[in-house]
């Protein structure tokens, strides 16, 4: 019950309800509390229209009586009611609570005259005050009754009393300013519990206080607790119970306010009867009130959850991340280990080639210097014969030994630099633009079931991702079944959420679900969609069961552009004296089927045709000149079957002005049967036709013709069995 603590103080002094008052905003008040913030307002300027009081006017106008506080929320000092400046007064201050209360504009009798009074006896209300919600801040003027005019909350007071009744710690004085002691009596006639110092200074046994009974607190609080309940009485008319409930106003009254008052002629109804009646109500709502709250201690328990496992999640991966850290700094030692060592045999490389081209160059000029000596010695000789013996060999060995010492000292066999360069720049960047990546797949789509829907053989599916979901999402990837329950095919992939699914068959269900993907793969897919296709139209007057009604327009995407379309895709005709092809938004591919067009325009004899077509038949040229489309073309006395160019069956009768093509495609028959006005023309049109077929037509400039759909078969016409496996797109 610790969590109802609030509830049961007053907003003004933050301790528990005393004598609890309910001003017409429904808030609740402690009557000595409601008396401290009174405020006065001049008498010349107060309006006596804008008076009310607690009697119950439940029809309270928040228009007229809802004022601006008194106070401003600068804390000025001053007060407005009505356009009207008070007189100073001090600042308001906070209460326990931290709600705004405002002080008395006038002065309060000396503590000790309160005191000597008799419990429950107030000074009179001084007229024309003015009382302050100090919850909502909504204001009214009190009448003569002043503070009596509002209705005693005897229900608060009652909990307030189990409540504290309830609490096993000892009873506390309730006069101490701050920390109150432990009560050691309580007065009977004054009905509040005192500390031994308290009663002293506020309860001396003198006077008339001197005959009022005090006993320890337990008895006081068992007093209390056996005192019987006060019968609540009106507050107009005082010696009334109140017995009846006004419906309009919402208040109990009296039987004297029915004669007498203005809820003579409100509806009223037997006090108990709505006493149990609003009882049932408030029940149902905490009925609901309560499963909110379990529904929100569940979600606690599950953010709960989830603060344990993000600390969990935390340590793991930061213990990851150190990992993957550690790996990272491991392999670049690794390869500086390597990289070192590259660096030292370079090292070794380079100084032994060195000292290898150094030893050399040592021996040859060790050889050449011997050599200088050697014939330096011979020139010292002063015999002419002996030394053109031996010159002719010592010059060539001079010459000899010349080229090979030049070459050895000119160029070095190696440089004192090191042709490596470290490129870390690569390394660098990399180690910059290391981030953290999306490596999840994503979570399973949601369908959209409010803009998921079914048009004649058509279906448009939306789906969206979870509101929680963070991983980055590339593309989905949606599936159908065959709409016979086989196995589900692929039938978009991309990035867009919705997608419409044409060319399906007619009368059947579809199975859907759809599925997400990212760099990590693929998602799971999301729950399975059930979508019913056109349904079969019923018969009205014996049409047919196997007969599916099915609604569509001309297709302007697929059209020739010499067409002109009109009447929201029903009406076209051509820009052309040349036979241009326009065909349905809506492919059939089992069923039976009927559609009829009205000449709106018949001008110089033209050859329209009519008749069905594959999705890439030839649109520059008339219906049925390739082998994509099945026609029969008809002029203002006959017609003609033809498909690739073969033209048969010519029938007399042709079409005019107002004239009207039918044509039924069965599929359970394989079979293109055409109509003119409402007569079948010649024998069966076309047979063993299977596979996905698009209602079209051929015209020039002389024809207009207007589509007309979702037709029931015509009556001389019997379908044939139907094919239970159905055809596939």
């Amino acid at each position: 019950m610790d969590e109802m603590d609030e509830e049961l103080k007053c907003p003004v002094c933050g301790s528990f309800f005393r004598e609890p008052i309910i001003l017409p905003c429904s808030h609740n008040i402690c009557l000595a509390c409601a008396r401290n913030i009174l405020v006065q307002t001049p008498d010349a300027e107060s309006p006596q229209s804008s008076r009310a009081s607690g009697s119950g006017v439940s029809d309270y106008d928040y228009l007229d009586l809802d004022k601006m506080s008194l106070y401003s929320e600068a804390d000025s000092g001053y007060g407005s009611y009505g356009g009207f400046v008070s007189a100073p007064t001090t600042p308001c201050q906070k209460s326990p609570n931290g709600v705004r209360v405002f002080p008395p504009a006038v002065p309060q009798p000396p503590p000790q005259h309160h005191l000597l009074q008799h419990p429950g006896s107030l000074p009179p209300i001084p007229r024309n005050s003015c009382i302050t919600c100090p919850q909502c801040h909504r204001s009214l003027i009190l009448d003569d009754r002043g503070l009596r005019g509002f209705p005693k909350n005897r229900v608060l007071e009652g909990v307030v009393d189990r409540y504290q009744q309830s609490k096993a710690a000892a009873l506390k004085c309730q006069l101490c300013e701050k920390s109150p002691k432990e009560a050691t009596v309580m007065c009977e006639q004054c009905d509040v519990f005192y500390c031994d110092p308290c009663r002293l200074r506020c309860h001396p046994p003198r006077g008339p206080l001197a005959k009022h009974r005090l006993v320890p607190p337990a008895q006081g609080r068992i007093s209390r607790r056996t005192s019987p309940r006060k019968i609540s009485t009106c507050t107009e008319h005082e010696l009334e119970n109140l017995s009846m409930y006004c419906v309009q106003c919402k208040m109990p009254v009296c039987y004297q306010c029915l004669e007498e008052g203005k809820h003579g002629t409100h509806e009223v109804k037997a006090l108990g009867a709505m006493w149990k009646l609003h009882k049932g109500q408030l029940s149902q709502a905490l009925n609901i009130l309560s499963d909110r709250a379990t529904e929100a201690k569940e979600f606690l328990v599950q953010l709960r959850n989830m603060v344990q496992h993000i600390q969990e999640n935390g340590v793991e991966f930061e213990a990851c991340l150190v990992a993957q850290c550690d790996a990272l700094i491991d392999a670049l030692n690794r390869r500086k280990a390597q990289l070192l060592s590259r660096v030292n045999n370079e090292h070794e490389h380079k100084l032994k080639v060195v000292r290898d081209q150094i030893s050399h160059c040592t021996v040859k000029l060790r050889q050449t210097t011997g050599l200088m000596e050697y014939c330096l010695e011979v020139i010292k000789e002063n015999d002419p014969s002996g030394f053109l013996q031996i010159s002719d060999a010592l010059i060539r060995r001079v010459h000899m030994t010349v080229r090979p010492v030049g070459q050895g000292h000119a160029d070095p066999r190696m440089t004192s630099d090191f042709d490596l360069t470290l490129d870390s720049s690569p390394l660098l960047q990399t180690i910059h633009q290391l981030d953290f990546v999306q490596m999840k797949v994503p979570a399973a789509p949601m369908l959209q079931l409010e803009e998921c829907c079914t048009q004649n053989n058509s279906a448009t599916l939306s789906w969206k991702q979870p509101p929680l979901s963070t991983i980055a999402v590339d593309g989905y990837i949606l599936e159908l079944d065959d709409g016979n329950g086989g196995q589900f095919r692929e039938v978009y992939v991309g990035t867009e959420t919705m997608c419409t699914v044409d060319g399906l068959h007619f009368n059947s269900t579809y199975k859907s679900r759809v599925k997400a993907y990212n760099d990590s793969g693929v998602g799971q897919y999301s729950k399975t969609l059930v979508m019913q296709t056109s349904e079969t139209g019923l018969p009205p007057c014996d049409i047919p069961t196997l007969a599916t009604v099915a609604w569509f327009t001309f297709d302007p995407a697929s059209a020739h552009p010499d067409i002109i379309f009109s009447n929201d895709n029903l009406t076209v005709t051509c820009n052309s004296y040349d036979d241009r092809v326009v065909m349905g938004n809506c492919s059939f591919s089992r069923g039976v089927h009927y559609w009829e067009m009205t000449v709106d325009r018949y001008d110089n004899h033209p050859d329209p045709a009519f008749g069905v077509a594959r999705g890439d038949v030839l649109k520059d040229v008339m219906l049925g000149k390739d082998d994509k489309a099945w026609a029969m073309y008809v002029d203002n006395n006959r017609s003609w079957f033809m498909h690739n160019n073969s033209h048969t069956n010519r029938t007399d009768g042709g079409i005019g002005k107002g004239s009207t093509v039918g044509v039924l495609l069965d599929f359970t028959r394989g079979i293109l049967i055409f109509l003119i006005n409402d007569e079948q023309q010649g024998p069966v049109a076309f047979e063993a036709l299977e596979g996905q077929y698009f209602p079209a037509i051929s015209l020039n400039r002389n024809v207009q013709v207007t589509l007309h759909t979702g037709l029931p078969i015509p009556d001389f016409y019997t379908p044939g069995e139907a094919d239970p496996t159905g055809s596939v797109c």
